[in-house]
C-alpha cells in the first residue's frame, strides 16, 4: 500500500510483466493509491553532521533505533530495528514487551553470528543505548557506538528513514494479538524488504542481491 508507482513498476518488471510506467502510473491514480506527501514544518533545513562519513563497504555502519507500539488489548511492546546503511540489508526487527541495554546486547549477539560485526553502530541517547551492558559489549568486539547529537534526529536520518517504512509499511498494517504474532509478522516484513524489495539507491536490486554482488565482486578481485 505505502509504495509508489514507481515502485510497483520495477515490481511487476521483475516479475515478467511487460508493462511500461505510463500504464502503471495510469493505474496507479485510477484505484487512487497515491500517497500525499506532507509538507515538513522545520523552515531550516536539516543538516548533517560534517564530520561522519557515508558507509564505504558491508558492515561499515549500522545504524540502530526503537519503535514502540501495542499489541490489540493495549498491552506495550517494544520493537528494536537495526540496518546496514550501505547494504540497506536489515539484520533484525526484534519485538520484546520491554527492552534493556542487556536485551539490546543480546539481540546483537544474535545478528552478528549471522551478519559479522560492524565497525560502528549509530544510535541515539536513549536509556537502552548509553548503558553499561551495551558499552562494555562494544568495547568487547571492537565497535564504536557513534551516539546522535540530543535532540538531533537527524544525525541518525537512515534509521529514522528505515524506522519510517517499518511504522507504514509493517506495523500500521497489522493487527499484533500477541507477542510472538507480532514477531513473526515482523520478521515476514524484514524477509520481504531484504529478499523481495528492490531499492532505486543500490540499483533497483534487492538488499540481498546487491550483498551477493558485492561479494561476487571481491571474489572476482581475490
Amino acid at each position: 500500500m505505502r509504495y509508489g508507482y514507481r515502485g510497483i513498476h520495477i515490481l511487476l518488471r521483475r516479475e515478467g510483466w511487460e508493462v511500461n510506467a505510463k500504464r502503471v502510473y495510469r493505474l496507479y491514480v485510477e484505484e487512487g493509491l497515491q500517497i500525499r506527501n506532507k509538507r515538513p514544518k522545520r523552515k531550516v533545513a536539516a543538516k548533517l553532521r560534517e564530520d561522519r562519513k557515508p558507509a564505504a563497504a558491508p558492515n561499515d555502519i549500522w545504524a540502530m533505533d526503537f519503535l514502540s507500539d501495542q499489541l490489540f488489548d493495549g498491552t506495550k511492546i517494544r520493537v528494536l530495528t537495526i540496518v546496514d546503511t550501505f547494504l540497506q540489508i536489515s539484520p533484525a526487527i526484534d519485538v520484546r514487551p520491554r527492552y534493556t541495554g542487556a536485551g539490546v546486547v543480546r539481540t546483537l549477539e544474535n545478528v552478528t553470528r549471522d551478519y559479522g560485526c560492524p565497525r560502528s553502530i549509530r544510535v541515539d541517547q536513549g536509556p537502552e543505548f548509553i548503558s553499561k551492558d551495551l558499552d562494555l559489549w562494544a568495547y568487547m568486539n571492537g565497535m564504536i557506538l557513534d551516539f546522535s547529537r540530543p535532540g538531533k534526529p537527524t544525525d541518525n536520518a537512515f534509521a529514522e528513514a528505515f524506522n519510517g517504512k517499518v511504522r507504514a509499511e509493517c506495523i500500521d498494517q497489522n493487527w499484533f494479538l500477541s507477542i510472538d504474532d507480532a514477531r513473526l509478522k515482523c520478521e515476514a516484513y524484514r524477509h520481504e524488504y531484504n529478499n523481495d524489495r528492490p531499492h532505486s539507491s543500490i540499483g533497483n536490486k534487492t538488499p540481498i542481491e546487491f550483498m551477493k554482488s558485492i561479494r561476487a565482486t571481491c571474489h572476482r578481485v581475490a
